[in-house]
């Protein structure tokens, strides 16, 4: 993992991401995608969301840092307590993203078989 974020972290500072690029990064973690689904049901202190993980909490942080860097998640300190939500819309953006290719590749996919059938319908013929 610390690998993993170390390149992250360096290609981020290197290249503009796109927001969607970090929002896939952060969501490509098991870890991270236990915490927004947990958020998903409103918000959580970091010992909360924490409580469930066996690692340190300083490698805990830093998936919260992924997500926050993402636009997933922000964060607030009241006093000694740090608070986490969700932000909705980068899912949001994700979701639409994932929709806008899901019809590219239907649409690909029912010419395929229209193309299929004509060639069998063809073949039908021709045996004929």
């Amino acid at each position: 993992m610390a690998n993993h974020y170390a390149e992250f972290a360096e290609v981020s500072r290197a290249v503009d991401l796109s927001p969607l690029s970090g929002v896939f990064y952060a969501l490509a973690d098991p870890t991270r995608r236990a915490i927004v689904s947990t958020l998903g049901r409103g918000p959580e202190t970091v010992s909360a969301l924490a409580a469930p993980f066996a690692m340190a909490l300083p490698s805990f942080m830093k998936h919260l840092q992924v997500l926050e860097r993402s636009g997933l998640i922000r964060s607030r300190k009241t006093g000694r307590v740090r608070t986490c939500e969700l932000v909705p819309q980068p899912l949001s953006d994700a979701q639409q993203w994932l929709a806008e290719q899901r019809a590219l590749w239907e649409a690909r996919t029912d010419r395929l078989a229209a193309f299929v059938e004509a060639l069998h319908q063809q073949e039908q013929s021709n045996d004929e």
